[in-house]
């Protein structure tokens, strides 16, 4: 016995409907191709970020590579379509794109060769500073383990006799003999200079200020993490302004802005981001084991704080991919410039933080080949910042023209493996020991090759961002 179901005439319409619209997607879906480019640096096989891409078809499209070196688009027409890269530092380079390739093909893979330009690769020019390496400090009995530059042009020394955690003191050192001296009370960490230029001994407990009375050296106490929540997040003063950034060693994005004490106003200046770090600090949420998951919900609960960021920050920032942020912020002659790395940019403001003009810098790139060690310098008598790179043990200070963000020139110290570097009224100071050798760590200058005159420099940290 068979049976047969009645059918609605409109279930056979629906059905009607459901194949012309399945045919309709399958069709555009074979009109449409998704495009996904990779630039990369031919020589060392590694992401080029910030290449400009022009994509000429009917219309032109204006595209960037991200910090992986790569972008994707989708194309739904047939036509010819030209790629144009290009890159200050690299040789531009074009790619066709044919409609046949693309008739068969739903995803396309592209990658893209550029070759460094060796014409910007002849203006860098490597020379040596004139005269020799000066002994500024040196002891049989005690080791400079940090030191910072006074305004009166006296140094302010942290000494050791044989292990910095053992025990330290604080010289007052003019050049010539030792003016004063004070014992650390703490285990001493660095030196830092805060916004009003004053110096300070970082402990792993406590934060010492220093204060000089002619010759005598004297301390005061001041909470570790007052000191780190109110004092470091200033980077620096002008007038009525201070410039501020919320930086955390533990997030990859933070703000400089500034805060007019006239009016009590704050204003945003530049938002810095890893995009790529972040992209991965918060994509570590997705691995973690459910407890952990619980865990930062529940602390998202209590402090509105995403989950993602309490998982990475207390697990992808313990992993070697994770790198702190720099992009440090200078003064000089009213102007502020920032070194926004993850842009590719050298910006500056006025001293009221409105933007003026922004350069682009590559110094940064391929560390691994031109030693860029991540550090800035600003001489704080004539307000030029130099570069330092380091390879075989040489360290270079390389002069960045603010003008162009570019690097001309490098200057090699005639020590190996020093420690410490300072740039001060055109000299460069610095922590240095022979290797292998029984001598304490000695105290040298170099007389740049320079005659830079004196410019107005604010006294912020460096050290902290």
């Amino acid at each position: 016995m068979e049976f047969h179901l009645p059918v609605h005439p409109n279930f056979m319409k629906f059905i009607t409907v459901i194949l012309f619209l399945q045919f309709v997607l399958f069709s555009f879906g074979q009109d449409t191709t998704v495009v996904c480019v990779t630039v990369l640096d031919k020589e060392h096989k590694e992401p080029i970020p910030n290449v400009s891409v022009l994509l000429k078809s009917d219309q032109n499209l204006y595209l960037s590579t991200d910090q992986k070196g790569a972008f994707n688009f989708k194309l739904a027409s047939q036509k010819n379509v030209t790629l144009t890269f290009n890159h200050p530092l690299f040789s531009t380079v074009s790619s066709e794109l044919n409609s046949d390739k693309r008739a068969v093909q739903d995803t396309i893979n592209l990658q893209i060769l550029l070759e460094k330009n060796l014409v910007r690769e002849l203006k860098e020019i490597v020379v040596k500073p004139p005269g020799r390496p000066d002994t500024v400090f040196e002891s049989g009995r005690l080791s400079v383990a940090d030191f910072e530059i006074l305004k009166d042009g006296r140094l302010m020394l942290l000494a050791y006799p044989r292990q910095l955690k053992k025990g330290s003191e604080l010289l007052l050192y003019d050049g010539v003999e030792v003016n004063g001296s004070f014992s650390v009370p703490g285990i001493a960490e660095e030196l830092l200079r805060d916004f009003r230029g004053n110096v300070h001994v970082l402990c792993r407990e406590n934060v010492y200020g220093v204060s000089v009375d002619g010759d005598m050296v004297g301390i005061s106490s001041l909470d570790r993490g007052y000191f780190m929540k109110y004092v470091a997040p200033i980077v620096d003063t002008s007038y009525t302004k201070y410039f501020l950034s919320n930086f955390n060693e533990n997030y990859p994005a933070f703000e400089y802005f500034s805060y007019d004490a006239l009016d009590s106003t704050y204003s945003d200046i530049l938002h810095i981001e890893d995009k790529l770090m972040m992209e991965l600090y918060r994509s570590e949420y997705k691995w973690v084991d459910i407890r952990t998951k619980l865990w930062a919900k529940n602390k998202e609960i209590q402090t509105g704080v995403d989950a993602e960021i309490w998982v990475g920050a207390n697990y992808f920032t313990q992993s070697l991919y994770y790198k702190e942020l720099y992009a440090p912020l200078f003064f000089k002659n009213d102007t502020l410039y920032i070194f926004d790395y993850y842009k590719d940019r050298l910006f500056s403001f006025s001293d009221e933080g409105k933007l003026i003009d922004s350069v682009p810098i590559y110094h940064h790139y391929h560390p691994k080949s031109t030693g860029w060690k991540r550090s800035l310098i600003q001489d704080r008598v004539t307000g030029e910042i130099y570069a330092v790179f380091e390879k075989g043990g040489n360290s270079f200070i390389g002069r960045i023209d603010l003008h162009t963000g570019e690097i001309t020139e490098k200057v090699v110290l005639g020590f190996k493996f020093v420690e410490k570097i300072a740039i001060h009224d055109n000299f460069v100071y610095y922590v240095y020991r022979p290797f292998e050798s029984n001598q304490k760590k000695f105290l040298y200058k170099e007389r740049l090759p320079y005659s830079f005159v004196k410019a107005d420099v604010l006294q912020g940290m460096e050290k902290v961002k």
